[in-house]
């Protein structure tokens, strides 16, 4: 791909200001100046000396500000190109594994759509990185692979759906569907799912609310993680929501949140990088902060949004609340230490999440909402920055920014810690390898 072929990609990216598209055309021509290099010094090489040295390339990976972190890697006499999974062999994995367990078709299809799409946007703790989790429990029946949702009671504006311990996507997709066909005749659709499972990355449903033009809104409760301040035990989850509002041109708005500081994916990414936790990430077990990823980990006790009490974190921890009543108490699932623990090595017992799935036609208020949108977005996005060099975002700009990156060099760069884990499910589950670039 050449740096025009970049630079018209690049140009065609909406509500992207002049100073933020230059930096990251010049990262992305960076980047594949380095993978070109590394491919050209890969080739010159045996095999038998690439399996026994490092290369001396420094390997540039896209964080979701669109900014490069680099690792140095150890020097030797040859080198090995970047990783780089193309997205549609993503998901042909993600697909073969749910097959290997007895998913039918469309639901494995439904799951590996969403796993795939966070990892296209940047959200790696919620995409392949699950995958291990989703087959274990698959494996054990802790998870129904097949199960379809039923709706329990229903009125022109509302349901309650069962999601018959099946797979969250499959669970998701259908509630936040049913939402949407109650805006748009009712004007607000408002359903809430008992029953279910991990539902994935929350704004992949406002997406799809979205999609038909809607503000579409997606919670729910999680396994117990979270500290209410003063406190040194789990008793919420992360508790994630999402608001999805359109505007004009294909631009959008898109929050997508844990209620904790962050989502326990990303202490789990940090394992995997053998990298310490940031201040106000998780606790140890008395409580006090830890920089220790496994200790984090281990400890299972993640900080509300916000961090200490000093620091207003009592406002995440009254946010995860909220997601739980709305979620696991209104639906009838089960709700803060109810919920089971949940593990790579999978579960005994049924999650029973609980989700709501929210569909609100714009039209039934003012006119011209997306008009309105994209002039809100724009003063947003117009704000004197701080730093010249790091523009003002909005909700949703950094997940378009992977995007363009990962389409740019034309693939998905895994960490080598969870290609490991792909190769070994691969081997167990007797099924093609993960293919590269």
């Amino acid at each position: 791909m050449t740096s025009m072929t970049l630079l018209s990609c690049l140009r065609r990216a909406a509500n992207t200001n002049a100073t933020l598209q230059w930096r990251f055309i010049h990262t992305l021509q960076r980047r594949q100046q380095l993978h070109q290099q590394c491919r050209r010094m890969h080739a010159a090489t045996t095999a038998a000396t690439a399996t026994t040295t490092r290369d001396s390339c420094n390997e540039t990976k896209f964080n979701a500000n669109g900014s490069e972190q680099r690792r140095a890697m150890s020097s030797s006499s040859s080198s090995s190109a970047p990783k780089l999974v193309a997205v549609a062999e993503s998901r042909r994995f993600m697909i073969d594994c749910f097959l290997a367990v007895k998913v039918p078709q469309a639901h494995a299809e439904a799951q590996a759509d969403l796993l795939v799409a966070a990892d296209h946007r940047g959200h790696f703790s919620h995409g392949m990185n699950r995958l291990e989790m989703y087959i274990n429990d698959l494996a054990i029946n802790s998870t129904d692979g097949g199960a379809e949702p039923v709706v329990l009671k229903e009125t022109p504006s509302t349901a309650w759906v069962d999601g018959r311990n099946g797979l969250g996507a499959v669970v998701g997709n259908y509630c936040m569907d049913l939402a949407i066909k109650k805006a748009k005749q009712v004007g607000v659709g408002w359903v809430c799912a008992k029953g279910s499972n991990h539902y994935g990355m929350a704004g992949w449903y406002s997406i799809r609310a979205m999609d038909q033009g809607l503000v579409g809104i997606s919670m729910t409760n999680t396994s117990p993680l979270m500290a209410p301040t003063r406190s040194k035990e789990a008793a919420l989850g992360t508790n994630p929501l999402a608001v999805g509002a359109p505007a004009t041109n294909g631009d959008k708005f898109l929050l997508d949140m844990a209620t904790t500081a962050v989502a326990v994916g990303k202490i789990e990414i940090q394992r995997r990088k053998g990298a310490p936790l940031p201040d106000g990430w998780a606790q140890d077990p008395s409580g006090n902060v830890t920089n220790d990823a496994e200790l984090g980990f281990s400890t299972g006790c993640l900080m509300p949004l916000g961090g200490s009490e000093l620091t207003s974190g009592y406002k995440g921890y009254g946010l995860g609340a909220m997601v739980d009543i709305l979620t696991g108490v209104m639906s009838g699932a089960h709700y803060s230490t109810q919920v089971r623990k949940w593990t790579h090595a999978g579960a005994n017992s049924a999650a029973d999440l609980g989700q709501v799935f929210i569909a609100v036609d714009p039209n039934c208020f003012a006119p011209n909402f997306e008009e309105r949108m994209s002039d809100f977005n724009s003063r947003l996005r117009s704000s004197a920055p701080t730093d010249s060099s790091k523009p003002v975002l909005l909700a949703g700009d950094k997940e378009s920014q992977n995007m363009q990156a990962v389409n740019a060099v034309g693939g998905i760069q895994y960490l080598e810690n969870q290609l490991k884990t792909c190769a070994a499910l691969a081997e167990k589950l007797k099924i093609k390898p993960l293919g590269f670039l």
